[in-house]
Formats: C-alpha cells, sequence, structure tokens
C-alpha cells in the first residue's frame, strides 16, 4: 500500500508560509490515495516556485524550459501511454509563456494531470504581475497597473475539455481528493489551484482566498456546461471550488496514433533497415 511518506521530505528553497507547502502535501496525500508508487508516475515542470515542487519529492522527473511542459508532457505519454504522467506548473509557466501550448493541449486532449500553482504572480523573478494577475495589480515592472486578467478555466470550459477544477490550498483535503480526481480522469484534467504568495502578492493573501472560496454545492451537476461558464465566471466576493466541468471521457491524443496499437513505443523496437529506409527520403 503506498503511503505519503514513500514520496519523501525534503528541504526546501520556499518562503516561509509559502502556499507551495500546502499543495506539495496535498499533491502527495493525492498520489498515495490513488495508490500509485513512485516508478508509475512522471512529473513534468518548468520554471518557477512552482516547478520546483517536483524536485521535493521521490519522483521521476523532467525539468525543462519555461512554458514548455505541456509538449513534453504529451511526448511522454506518447512514448509509454502506461504511465501517469502529471504536469506541475505555475500561472505564468502555463498561462503566460505556455499559452500556446496550453490552448493545444486542451485541443488535442492528452490524457495528463496539469496542476497549476495560481498565486496571481510571477514569484522565482520578483513579483511581476502574471496573467492571473487581479486588474491595477502594480509592481516595479506594472507601476500602472496590470490589465485585465485572463480566465483560464473559462478558457478550458468554452473548449470543453474533459475535466475543469480548482482548489484552494487553505482547504487541504478538498484539494487532495480533486487532484486524485484529476488523476483518476482518462484525458486533459486542469486543476487551477489558488494560493498565496507572501512575499510578491500582498493583494490575494491567504486570508483573502479564505474568506472568499467555498466548495461547491452537493447538488451541482459539473456535466452542465451552461451552469459551468456561469461559475467559472464568478469572481470577487465569492469563488468556488471544485469540478466545475466534467464532460464525457473522449477520444484522447495517443488513441489517434495508429503505431501505438501494436503497444507502448518504449517496447517497440524499430529496425535497423527500416530506419535507413525512412532516413533516404530526407536525402
Amino acid at each position: 500500500m503506498v503511503t505519503a511518506q514513500d514520496f519523501g521530505e525534503f528541504e526546501t528553497a520556499w518562503c516561509p508560509g509559502c502556499g507551495n507547502f500546502g499543495l506539495l502535501k496535498a499533491v502527495k496525500q493525492a498520489l498515495a490515495g490513488a495508490d500509485l508508487a513512485p516508478h508509475q508516475a512522471a512529473f513534468v515542470s518548468g520554471i518557477g516556485q512552482a516547478a520546483k515542487a517536483p524536485q521535493y519529492f521521490n519522483c521521476n522527473l523532467f525539468n525543462g524550459l519555461h512554458g514548455r511542459t505541456l509538449p513534453v508532457a504529451t511526448g511522454l505519454k506518447l512514448a509509454n501511454p502506461e504511465l501517469k504522467v502529471l504536469v506541475e506548473t505555475g500561472d505564468g509557466d502555463c498561462y503566460g509563456e505556455g499559452g500556446n501550448h496550453f490552448l493545444a493541449a486542451l485541443r488535442r486532449n492528452p490524457d495528463l494531470t496539469v496542476i497549476v500553482h495560481d498565486n496571481q504572480v510571477y514569484a522565482l523573478t520578483k513579483g511581476q504581475a502574471s496573467p492571473t494577475s487581479e486588474a491595477g495589480f502594480t509592481s516595479k515592472a506594472q507601476p500602472i497597473g496590470a490589465p485585465a486578467p485572463l480566465n483560464p478555466l473559462a478558457v478550458a470550459v468554452t473548449l470543453r475539455a474533459g475535466f475543469v477544477a480548482r482548489g484552494f490550498v487553505g482547504k487541504p483535503d478538498h484539494l487532495a481528493g480533486l487532484i486524485q480526481q484529476g488523476i483518476g480522469y482518462r484525458g486533459l484534467a486542469l486543476i487551477d489551484i489558488l494560493q498565496n504568495c507572501v512575499s510578491f502578492n500582498r493583494v490575494n493573501t491567504w486570508k483573502w482566498y479564505n474568506q472568499r472560496c467555498y466548495e461547491l454545492e452537493p447538488g451541482y451537476d459539473p456535466a452542465d456546461w451552461e451552469a459551468a461558464m456561469k461559475r467559472v465566471w464568478e469572481w470577487g466576493d465569492r469563488i468556488p471550488l471544485g469540478v466545475l466541468y466534467r464532460g464525457g471521457e473522449g477520444t484522447v491524443n495517443h488513441d489517434r496514433f495508429p503505431a501505438l496499437q501494436k503497444g507502448s513505443l518504449l517496447d517497440q523496437r524499430t529496425s535497423t533497415e527500416a530506419l535507413s529506409r525512412a532516413m533516404e527520403h530526407y536525402f
């Protein structure tokens, strides 16, 4: 039986009070709840405080370039569909530098669990406004205030992504449950997680979130697309948490590739003769 302790405890470089601590604990709890041992899962991360998270527990990890988490994770899943692939990224990494890849992933529907640490600021590079920063948010890079924010969950629901959820680090058990549901979903599972940045975001604090976040009522139907569209735009005095939209589990990206009908690419062997014939087309 897998436990959270199987993923180890490591010294981190995060600021005391950072929301990443609670999120890291929730991810371990979710992996244990899904009975996924460290060797059965692989994480892909980019650049940022969020991207450091998989470095702080025992797991398979590819740490790549800023904004390039989703294409790497998609390729990893294509190479080995039997591996559970998770993406750990931030609001800047995923929605800013990686915005084009975010849109492509919503269209392709790769079987990935995408965990977005959303603190509404670029924390690693000292506090610039991110795509999700509140309108008017000021920083040294945006002294006149940030423009209107991107609503990534509205984008995902508009494109009818299969699994769209929002969590908050102040509700750790609820958050772990959302991540575990995302792990169990076959297709793209997007989990946007609200968290505080104690160093650079003095507006959206833990207290600010805690006063506004509420869990969706038991009668809420995540299959209702129109209801989901209304909830993803609910922001301000009240912020809904939970699975906002869940569509049917349709065709995932790796189902479209005939080569995978023979099994994982990892287990297939290509003859040198076949490779030479293919290469001849390029000379």
